[in-house]
């Protein structure tokens, strides 16, 4: 399956072949993603419901094609993932290239927070392969947590803490602490403890944590939860300055977030509940 094109929204069919239990991915070649910056690959296997995939529109705003002439490459291969006996993802394989984006959106238990969880290198896959590079993430995990920077629902604010004093528990050489503050209109507090903070000032610190992180790959769990629409303007800006410079992100949502040309990835849920001995088997798959 590709997804490389300039329409507002492409509803497109899973690109899967099938002869009995078989399963064989089309992907974009090597020239398509060359010629087109905004060029990311998507596939689901998912037997029983449709995956919607979309490209949004590019605006005033789009971020400009990447800093970088290369960049490493994030590549997923039919990723199985269970939650107990719950097969909650089957067969979700993805790539991002520098400046590419991807937002993932399904219902509440869809497996959006384990699938960011396992790209940031948190848990294994039940079955699959992810790589940074043409290699596995997990062959030196303490690697690939120097390439992400990662933000969950909770904001892992220390709160007997400035804000100030809690990004210094993050930052990387390099790092610009003033720019980051100002990047989420956080100067008039830098100094106040993080227990006085209100949830949007909490998280607005937790998205300058992930500035000053100076990784290629964002991966960000509901990074608007909280804010207010003046502070989704300045992720957007933060999100598309990153794109800019040759970072790549995901991102998590239930709303729709600033990110102008990017790809889409609808999440349907898990309908399986077959054992995981039972799903290694084969049975049925």
């Amino acid at each position: 399956m590709r997804v490389r094109s300039s329409d507002n929204r492409l509803d497109i069919p899973l690109g899967l072949e099938h002869t009995g239990t078989d399963k064989r991915h089309k992907r974009g070649n090597d020239h398509d993603r060359a010629s087109n910056p905004a060029f990311c690959v998507i596939t689901v296997t998912k037997r029983r419901s449709p995956i919607s995939v979309s490209q949004s529109s590019t605006g005033a705003n789009a971020a400009p094609a990447p800093a970088l002439a290369t960049a490493p490459l994030l590549a997923a291969d039919s990723l199985c993932i269970f939650r107990g006996d719950r097969l909650v993802l089957d067969g979700v394989s993805l790539r991002l290239n520098a400046g590419d984006a991807m937002l993932l959106t399904g219902p509440n238990g869809a497996g959006k927070s384990t699938l960011l969880r396992v790209l940031a290198g948190l848990r294994k896959p039940d079955s699959g392969l992810l790589t940074w590079n043409g290699q596995s993430i997990f062959d030196d995990r303490a690697a690939h947590a120097e390439r992400v920077a990662y933000i969950g629902h909770q904001d892992a604010l220390k709160p007997g803490l400035t804000v100030t004093e809690n990004l210094r528990l993050f930052t990387r050489p390099g790092a610009n602490m003033a720019e980051a503050l100002e990047a989420m209109d956080l100067l008039p507090l830098a100094n106040l403890p993080a227990r006085l903070l209100s949830a949007g000032q909490k998280r607005r610190t937790a998205l300058a944590r992930v500035l000053l992180a100076q990784a290629p790959l964002w991966l960000l769990d509901e990074p608007s939860l909280g804010l207010d629409s003046a502070a989704i303007t300045l992720l957007g800006n933060a999100m598309t300055a990153h794109r800019a410079r040759g970072g790549m992100l995901i991102a998590t949502t239930h709303v729709p977030l600033p990110l102008d040309n990017s790809c889409a990835l609808a999440l349907p849920g898990a309908t399986d509940h077959r054992p995981f001995a039972a799903y290694e088997e084969g049975d049925g798959a």
